[in-house]
């Protein structure tokens, strides 16, 4: 997984991605800044996740935001 690969938009994904996991703190968001691999590992930390689920998790998260802005890369 490619650790920045949700940094170019992370000021206007973060309100997405605290919504869908709400048990993640407004400091894991901040220190993530995008990195999807830091993210990755709060998820399995604070929600119990096997590193294959959280990975996935990111990697949907991701993929829903293209769909739901075209321009995201």
């Amino acid at each position: 997984m490619n650790k920045d690969i949700i940094s170019g938009k992370w000021t206007q994904l973060k309100g997405k991605a605290q919504a869908k996991w709400g048990d993640l703190t407004d400091d894991d968001f901040k220190v993530a800044e995008g990195n999807a691999e830091y993210l990755a590992g709060r998820l399995q930390e604070r929600y119990g996740w096997a590193r294959d689920r959280a990975e996935t998790e990111v990697r949907d998260f991701e993929q829903a935001m293209r769909k739901e802005y075209p321009d995201y890369h």
